[in-house]
Order: C-alpha cells, then structure tokens, then sequence
C-alpha cells in the first residue's frame, strides 16, 4: 500500500468532500480523508493502482485533481548490501541532521562527512550568533534611555570582546546539543574530511574511498563575493568574520542591501558604530513590494544609518587604517570612508571542491546544484538539500528538505517539494516578515487582486510603544478573496507571521480574517485590522475594531 496526498480544485462544500470520498472508494482507496478548505485529499491504494487512476476518478466526478505525491508506504526501504552505507551525507548542517535522522528511522547505514566545524552556518555562523548579538545591539540602544539596562563599560564604550565571548558560548551549547550529542543519539557515524566525487557512486575523504546506495549533497553556501576592483587587495569582513570582531569599530560601510546586510548594519549602529549602507539598486529589499521598501527604508534612515542606493562600484582601496569604497551616484563620483568593510551582498552554493562532474551532478550558472520536485540531481544515486540548491535560505526549509529527500532515497517515496506557502523574517527593529505572493508576483500568475495597506500607526500596539513606522500589506484574490500574501513591517513581525502562513496555506478569506478575534494590544491585531482595512477606515472604529 502507499499513502497518496493529492491536490483537487473544485471543492467548496463538505458534500464536495463526500463526492470525492466515494469516486476513490470506488477505486480500491482506504483511508479517506477529503479537505475542501485545503483543497485536498489523502488516501492510501494498493501498489498495482496507479494513482492515474485516482486522479481519473475525481476528474470524473467533476473536480479538478492536480499534483499527486507518496507520503507514505509500505514498502520496503530502499536499502541492501550495495556499498559500505546505505546513506552518505555532504555536510552537518540541518538539512543533513534532518536527513540523517530520517533515514536511520527507515532503518539505515548513515554517515555525515563534515570538513569543518559540525552544525552547518545556522548555529555556528548564522541566526544563533547573529541574533543574540542582535538582542545586544537592542539592549545598548534602549541604554541610552534606561541605563541600567546597559552593556557599556564605565568608560561608554561597548565591551565587544564580551559579548562575543557570551555568543560563542552560547553557539557552543547549542551546537553540542542540537547537533554533535544527536550523532550517538540516533547512531549515525560522523567522519572528518573534505568529500570529492570520484565517480557516480563514490567519494574520497582523506584518500579513503566510500561507496553507498545514495548520496545527499548538504553543503550549504558561503558569502558571496563581488568582482570589485581593488577588493581582492584589501582586508574586507564577511558575515562570519564581522562576528568575531573583539573592538568595535567606529565606522563601517557596508557593501549591500538584502537580510544579512541591513540586520548587521543595524546590529553595529545600536552598538555606537557609524554605519553607511551602499547598495546597487535604487531600493531596498527590492524583491519585496514597494511599502515594504519604503517603510524599511524610513526606518533605516530615521535611526541615523546612512543609506546610499543606485550606486555603480568604481574601485576600493585601503588608505592608513582606513577602508575607501569609490562609487558613482548619478554620474557624480564619492568616496566612503570606514574603519572596516563588510561585504554582504548575497551567498553562493558550496560545490567547487566536489567534483561533482565526476558524479554526473548537474549544477546551474550560479554553481547551485540542479534538483527535481524529488531533490534528486541528475544522478539518480544523489540527492541534494538546503542552500546548496540556492532555494528560500533558512535552516527551517533546509530542514524540511533534508527530511523529504531521505523518504525519497531510502525511504522509497515519491514526496515532492512544496515551497509555494514559505515565511521569511529579516530581524531588524522594526522586524520584516513574509510569506505568499507579492502584488507583483499574484498578478503575474494571472490573478485580478486587490490590497489592503495599514500603516503601523493605525496598530493600537504601536502606538502604546510609540514605534509607529511600518506597515502591514495584504494581497487578496478579488474574485475569491483568499488571502494570497502578507508582507510586515513591525516590531514582533515574525511572531505575527505564522498566523498568516496558515492563512495562506489553508486558503482562508478576507472574511475569515475579519471573523476571528485578534487580542487587543497585539502587534497580531494588525493583521485582522489589515483585512478590514479592505473596504473600511479603522481609524473610525472603536478600540478593538469594534
């Protein structure tokens, strides 16, 4: 038997539901449950009928069955004497503990090769570190209110060596604990070395060679580096090494505008550096829509970071102790000058040591390893998850994806890829969070919607903590009035966002959003205000939208 999840568009009504319940009843389906709100339905059918059948079935009783995915079988693993494991995994990060995990669920030989430290960028290099000296940053900024919240020496100057020394040991725990001790406890193998593809079924680590039944390629990405003149000549921080600075700089430039770009500026402005953020496009988050932009930008500029966009990169060099980054604006030429350099203009795939010709791997112009809706490359032995496929970066979709592509290499399923509904959060003050279309990408796949923009100062919550800079965007298909995009600008962003992914995700409607109850002085309230805002002025309503 094999467990199917199956899309079905059509259905508006539990008797829809019932329809369809009795067309896979008619074909041999056990197990039957039909969800017109998600608009699908989950079933289990013996191997010899194929899901052809199924899909034949519901078009026949005049729904419209779409995408059709194994969740679950009965089945043997995919598992033998071939090779020295069943599994060998490329990296420690989450895609690969998740994968790892899963596949010794299905009763697997795993292994993990990792060349450096265990744990992949999330815990040693990424969200841990960054937003635990983020929360810092926020501390030393509301100090200069409430001094008795301060992290300053008694001399006023932040003691970076501290707080670093207090992120390190915090990554450390995490790492130990979310990563190294999970090895014995799920009995998979850990081995050192840098892997390389010898041929489609073999990697070389430190001259000794191993073979498996599968392979997943978890490499995760790096920062990416821009072809700037002069660049390669001088000292320049990255995401990783910018965390490990021990004296705080007293300016800094930074060369990009996307995530890690605003979040470190910011992080560094809230511990007294002067920051200039220089970026190529003449808008921030320029792949988010243009209140998000404008209301990060505001932001940005209200809190004394100095932003310069539109800029075309002349050349950088190093003078004394000084960095000079040379750019033209609108043909006019300038010099920023900064203590220190961060470069923050994107990620780039980890493949180049692989050799992964040699494997038969196909990789894309950016050097991203090409996956189907299975993750499976173009060997059909090798997997690959997470960043090094160049998808959504965050460790929650590499997660995700690790799991998915140890049910389909070990596990015999045919579990496809879903990213359609992912939220994203950028953890600046005020924090950006998304998830669903933009009004840009909804129109573009054919719907006729319409918006709803409130602006924060319209949210009680912000206006009791007088941080009024922000918006909330709703994007609504205007026939049906789903919910098909939220976009934040506000302090607790993030929090606010899993409530519209399941709006999103489900298909909830305007309506629905105006029906639920919101709790007052909740930054979450704006985003019901957001749906009623719709066709109503909540500026004339009472308090609780009343």
């Amino acid at each position: 038997m094999k467990k199917y999840l199956i899309n079905i568009q059509g259905m508006t009504c539990t008797g829809c539901e019932e329809h369809v319940a009795i067309a896979l009843e008619n074909i041999g389906a056990t197990n039957i449950e039909a969800s017109f709100h998600r608009g699908e339905a989950t079933f289990e059918l013996p191997n010899e009928v194929p899901i052809e059948t199924a899909q034949k079935a519901i078009n026949k009783a005049k729904y419209q069955s779409k995408d059709a995915q194994v969740i679950e079988s009965h089945d043997a693993p995919v598992l033998g004497d071939e090779g020295d494991y069943d599994f060998l995994i490329i990296g420690s990060g989450g895609a690969a503990f998740s994968a790892a995990i899963q596949a010794v669920e299905h009763g697997a030989k795993v292994a993990i090769i990792e060349r450096g430290t265990v744990g992949g960028t999330c815990v040693n290099v990424g969200c841990m570190p960054s937003k635990t000296l983020l929360r810092a940053g926020e501390i030393n900024h509301l100090a200069k209110i409430n001094p008795f919240l301060g992290l300053t020496t008694s001399a006023g100057a932040v003691d970076l060596t501290q707080l670093v020394e207090q992120k390190n040991e915090l990554v450390a725990k995490m790492r130990e604990q979310k990563y190294e001790h999970l090895i014995g406890e799920y009995g998979f193998e850990l081995i050192r070395g840098e892997a390389k593809f010898v041929d489609e079924k073999t990697i070389e680590v430190g001259g000794r060679k191993l073979t498996a039944k599968r392979f997943l390629i978890a490499t995760g990405a790096s920062p990416f580096i821009p072809d700037i003149t002069g660049l390669n000549n001088i000292d320049y921080l990255t995401s990783t090494s910018l965390l490990e600075l021990k004296q705080l700089p007293k300016t800094l430039a930074v060369i990009g505008s996307g995530y890690i770009a605003i979040e470190l500026g910011q992080l560094f402005h809230n511990l007294g550096t002067e920051v200039t953020l220089i970026q190529r496009s003449p808008r921030v988050f320029k792949e988010y829509d243009p209140e998000i932009s404008e209301a990060v930008t505001k932001a940005v500029t209200e809190q004394g970071i100095h932003l310069i966009t539109g800029v075309t990169y002349d050349r950088v060099e190093a003078t004394g102790n000084l960095k000079q980054v040379h750019i033209s604006v609108n043909g006019e030429k300038n010099v920023i000058e900064a203590e220190q350099l961060l470069i923050a203009t994107g990620r780039k795939p980890n493949t180049e040591a692989l050799n992964l010709r040699a494997a038969n791997v196909i990789i894309g112009s950016k050097g991203e390893i090409v996956v189907d809706d299975f993750l499976k490359t173009s060997n059909p032995r090798i997997y690959a998850a997470g960043d090094v496929t160049m998808g959504p970066q965050f460790v929650y979709v590499a997660a995700y994806e690790g799991r998915i592509a140890a049910d389909n290499a070990i596990g015999g399923l045919e579990r496809k890829v879903n990213l359609e509904v992912v939220p994203g959060v950028t953890f600046t003050s005020p924090s950006v969070a998304t998830v669903g279309l933009t009004e840009e990408q909804a129109k573009a796949k054919g719907y006729e919607v319409i918006t709803s923009v409130l602006p924060l100062d319209a949210v009680p919550r912000a206006l009791v903590n007088r941080e009024t800079t922000g918006v909330f965007k709703l994007i609504a298909d205007s026939k049906t009035l789903k919910v098909l995009g939220v976009h934040i600008v506000a302090e607790n962003a993030g929090d606010v966002i899993y409530a519209a992914t399941l709006a999103v995700k489900f298909g909830l409607t305007v309506q629905d959003l105006r029906e639920s109850l919101a709790p007052y002085l909740t930054m979450s309230e704006g985003f019901k205000l957001a749906a009623i805002t719709f066709d109503k002025d909540v500026s004339k309503l009472s308090c609780c939208a009343g």
